[in-house]
Formats: structure tokens, C-alpha cells, sequence
């Protein structure tokens, strides 16, 4: 897999690029947004396979990490994994609603970012094929429609910009509304992995979702257990 590294230093790229390469990766280093922003157009090699993944630390020199990712959503659909210090729950969300895929506090396990990039990775492979023989129908659930095909999602007819993530999570939880998922089986099939360190991105997409479809209630937390959709009334 060719992996694309945004990070300003050099000595802990070089360090991380030996790790990446040692694991199978092709990895090609943009010091800054904008070489990163360059490295993904189609034009600057077409002999090269597309990246898998890019691996993004948000304190760039010439240009906040989250306006990169918004800029890099806009020009790809390669998953985005945020490196950041902001550990905070808001960031995250932040984030995520730019279109990021998942997340990795520093300072991180080197196994642990290893076992996200693959997940990731897997995840996009798995949505991909998802849609391809999905059902026709949409679901309907008062305001919120969901279109498995197209995977689009709208609200009293206006769309909804989701991640990969959020649509597979908010889709699952909605093909069964009111029968509460554990979050090992959240985590199973949305994340395709029982890794336990997966429970606390599930936390914040679960967040990241009652923000962008305006309707905190519409995913219940089942304390000690996992989640719920709520249909609304009416649906």
C-alpha cells in the first residue's frame, strides 16, 4: 500500500517512514499541506497506484492540519487518519466533520497507528463492495433518509456530509431501530476488528453523528452495554 506521511519533521518521519516501509508500505513524505495537497492530485504520477491512506499531523508550518484534511477531502476519497495532541473530544469531532477517518493521539503506540491504518484500509475495501450490492430501498426514519447504494444521508431533504464510519455505524444502528447493539458487535462489524482500543472512536463518531444530523436523540447510549437508534415519532 502506498501511504502518504504529512510531517514536518524530518527526523520523525524518517523514523516512522523505517517502521511503515518495514511493514509493507511505499511511503512518500510531504513536509507541509501544500506538497501534500500536490502528492494527491491524479496528475503528478499516473504510473502510481493512489495512496491508501494519509497519515496527517495537524501542526504544519504553512497551514493548519484541519484546513489541509478539508482541502484533501475536496480532492480524494483516500481515507485521512489525523495525528494530533488535541485529545480533547470537540477536536475530534472537529476533525471528523472535515471528513477525517479516524484519529491517533499523540503521543501514540506504533502498533496501535499500524492497527488504525489497516483498519481504515479495510474499512474503505469493505464499504466499497458493501455498496455495490446493497438494496435498493432506502431507510426511512421520520426526517432521516439513507440511501445504502448511493450511501448518502439527508435530513427533511437536505444531505448530510458523513465519513465512512458514520454512514456504516449510523446504517447498522438503523437497519434495526430500537434493539440495542453491543459495542463489541458495533466495533465487529463496523470497524471489522475487536481491538478494544477502537471503543473510544466509537464514542466520538456516536457524537460526531447526533451533531451533524442535529438529532441527539435519535442514537441512545445504553449505559454498560452500547447503542440504540430511536426512530422518531411519526417514522
Amino acid at each position: 500500500m502506498r501511504l502518504l506521511l504529512v510531517e514536518d519533521d524530518d527526523h520523525v518521519a524518517a523514523a516512522l517512514s523505517a517502521v511503515l516501509a518495514r511493514h509493507g508500505f511505499e511511503v512518500v513524505h510531504a513536509r507541509n499541506g501544500e506538497e501534500a495537497l500536490r502528492a494527491v492530485l491524479p496528475a503528478t504520477d499516473p504510473a502510481k497506484p493512489p495512496f491508501g491512506v494519509v497519515l496527517l499531523d495537524l501542526g504544519l508550518p504553512d497551514q493548519d492540519g484541519y484546513q489541509v484534511c478539508g482541502k484533501l477531502r475536496k480532492l480524494t476519497s483516500t481515507p485521512v487518519i489525523m495525528v494530533t495532541a488535541r485529545s480533547d473530544v470537540r477536536s475530534r469531532i472537529h476533525g471528523l466533520n472535515l471528513g477525517a477517518d479516524d484519529y491517533v493521539v499523540k503521543p501514540y503506540d506504533t502498533g496501535e497507528l499500524l492497527a488504525r491504518i489497516h483498519a481504515v484500509s479495510r474499512r474503505t475495501t469493505a464499504g466499497d463492495d458493501a455498496g455495490a450490492s446493497a438494496s435498493d430501498e432506502a431507510l426511512r426514519l421520520g426526517p432521516v433518509t439513507i440511501e445504502l447504494p448511493t450511501r448518502r444521508v439527508s435530513v427533511d431533504g437536505a444531505d448530510v456530509q458523513l465519513t465512512r464510519k458514520e454512514f456504516d455505524l449510523l446504517a447498522l444502528l438503523a437497519q434495526r431501530p430500537g434493539v440495542v447493539f453491543r459495542r463489541e458487535q458495533i466495533i465487529s462489524e463496523v470497524w471489522r476488528t475487536s481491538w478494544e482500543g477502537t471503543g473510544r472512536t466509537l464514542e466520538v463518531h456516536v457524537a460526531s453523528l447526533r451533531s451533524k444530523l442535529r438529532m441527539p436523540a435519535l442514537i441512545e447510549t445504553v449505559r454498560g452495554v452500547g447503542y440504540r437508534l430511536v426512530a422518531p415519532a411519526g417514522a
